[in-house]
């Protein structure tokens, strides 16, 4: 018999800002191909489907929450600013109100469907998966992907509200799968969590969730004609990626080799600060801002760039590293980010330790065998973290806790 998992999520390809959606796509897909079914919740009715999965939507009439065009994304931080998304899909008054309405919404979902397990991925939806669990007695797997920590950069800004929820999520769950050894730490260090409790499964990639493309950008096709190598940072421009870090790694850079261009592509809070930054010193001609950029259009800014630089601050794994490394692309990452322990053909360098970052940004542009080595062994590595090979694990720990109970 094929289990059934009703698994709530926040978001899902073409509708997401970040990695979460992708992981939710690759993920749920492979799962589905192990021979699971799987429901996929979602907070709000969305032009979404796959053939793998059948989709319900928490749009409750019967739950009240006032609404208004909110548009907001799992990864910003939990703290005071403002929320902020690529899309305008519109949610309750706030974040936290969204939230406890999708909770709400989660029992009455559950005490309508047939399933086996629940599953919650992210502190969005563990209220949701809480209060399914609550109403039938199913065991419950959540599995965190960002933690506050990781948004904030530290205790002292995090969101106490939405750590709780990300804490009650856990200490309720019959398991709780964090997506690195990184992250479990963080886990049982902040949160109390029990090792026994945690297992680790890394993201992974395959076809499906890589970007396609197969023309290079006017303006990139410009840069490169003209003789400069470009260093590419793809992410959001928030806090927990090291934008700031990025963008002094380029005037260090630039100081050596005036033939480096880099590449800012994302938005977020922090984009008009790194403008200003850049101007301040004195670099505005070689970092060029693109903006959210998404299919097409990201698969472009790969494939156009002679290195990949993620110098986030906490990074619990980085899809992004993973896409570069499938595309061919060398990476340099810092080592405070799961993928760091999860690969070992990519440079990796501590996010604050600027001059080190920039001599090996200097050495991938200045010696094309290096590069090319580089390359060569990332791409092998790549083609073995796929979707596949983490849905594996997961359907173990299914299989490892229908038997328990």
């Amino acid at each position: 018999m094929r289990a059934r998992i009703l698994m709530f999520g926040w978001e899902f390809p073409p509708h997401h800002s970040g990695g979460l959606g992708v992981a939710c796509y690759g993920l749920t897909r492979a799962l589905s191909a192990l021979g699971l079914d799987i429901i996929f919740v979602m907070p709000k009715k969305l032009d979404v489907g796959v053939p793998w999965a059948r989709f319900l939507f928490a749009d409750m009439p019967k739950i009240d929450v006032h609404a208004v065009n909110s548009p907001i994304t799992p990864y910003s931080t939990g703290g005071s600013r403002a929320w902020q998304s690529s899309s305008s899909v519109s949610y309750g008054w706030d974040l936290y109100t969204e939230v406890l309405r999708y909770a709400a919404a989660g029992k009455q979902i559950a005490l309508e469907e047939s399933f086996d397990i629940i599953y919650a991925h992210d502190w969005l939806s563990f209220g949701a998966g809480v209060a399914a669990k609550a109403a039938t007695g199913k065991p419950l797997i959540v599995h965190v992907h960002a933690t506050e920590f990781d948004r904030s950069g530290g205790a002292e800004s995090i969101n106490r509200d939405v750590y709780a929820l990300e804490k009650e999520g856990m200490e309720k769950a019959d398991v709780v799968i964090a997506v690195s050894d990184f992250t479990k730490t963080i886990l049982v260090r902040e949160y109390g969590i029990p090792e026994s409790k945690i297992r680790v499964v890394h993201n992974g990639i395959d076809e499906a969730t890589l970007p396609a493309g197969n023309t290079m950008l006017p303006r990139l096709r410009q840069l490169k004609q003209a003789g400069n190598k470009l260093v590419l940072f793809l992410g959001r421009i928030t806090l927990q990626k090291g934008p700031d870090y990025f963008i002094r790694v380029a005037k260090r850079v630039s100081e050596k080799n005036s033939n480096v261009m880099f590449v800012v592509s994302g938005s977020g809070d922090m984009e008009g600060e790194m403008m200003s930054l850049a101007a301040r010193l004195g670099i505005a001609d070689k970092v060029f801002f693109t903006g959210f950029v998404e299919g097409s259009e990201r698969h472009e800014m790969y494939r156009a760039a002679d290195l990949f630089v993620m110098p986030s601050v906490s990074e619990p794994f980085g899809i992004t590293t993973l896409e570069a490394m499938k595309l061919g692309v060398p990476v340099l990452v810092s080592k405070q980010s799961g993928i760091a322990e999860a690969v070992r053909h990519a440079l990796k360098v501590d996010f604050w330790d600027i001059d080190e970052m920039a001599n090996k940004i200097l050495s991938i542009v200045g010696y094309p065998s290096l590069s090319l080595t580089l390359t060569e062994n990332a791409s092998k590595e790549a083609e073995k973290l796929t979707w596949l090979e983490a849905a594996q694990k997961v359907d173990i720990i299914m299989q490892d806790l229908l038997i328990v109970r």
